[in-house]
């Protein structure tokens, strides 16, 4: 009579402990990889109003805190945002809310006037009610204000 082979119950259930052990390990890697890479957008947007302001100054001789309507930069996101981006003040005209739902008081570092400006994107990335708020100047000087990695 021949001998049947394979696992036994015990030797899978350890197999599944140590999967299981593994991605338990795993898991809070994973969310700050997805924050970072929520953040990595706010990077780009933030450079595409950097040079939106910059056309508008070469053509007014001002910066302007309005994105949307009468004497404003004319800038509109493209697709589904998740940070909050532009100036305190009306969605629409002087910010853009996006999924994450930061309020328009979450961008209260930004600012234009005749000389210089500052815009800045705010989301809740981790869900903790801390904002991440990242702004971007005339220089171009991407800082991040409010990091809500930490």
């Amino acid at each position: 009579m021949s001998k049947k082979s394979g696992f036994s119950l015990i030797e899978l259930l350890i197999v599944i402990a140590i999967v299981a052990f593994l991605s338990a390990i795993s898991i809070p890697s994973f969310f700050k990889f997805l924050a970072k890479s929520k953040r990595s957008e706010a990077y780009v947007t933030l450079r595409s109003l950097y040079m939106a302001e910059r056309a508008y100054w070469v053509e007014h001789g001002a910066y302007t805190a309005n994105l949307q309507g009468a004497n404003s930069l004319g800038w509109k996101p493209e697709g589904q945002l998740q940070y909050t981006y532009g100036f305190p003040g009306g969605d629409g005209t002087n910010n853009f809310v996006g999924a994450l739902k930061a309020p328009a008081g979450a961008l209260q570092n930004a600012s234009a006037t005749e000389t210089t400006f500052t815009v800045c994107a705010a989301g809740d990335i981790d869900g903790d009610g801390k904002f991440d708020v990242l702004c971007i100047d005339q220089n171009g000087t991407i800082t991040l204000v409010n990091d809500d990695l930490a």
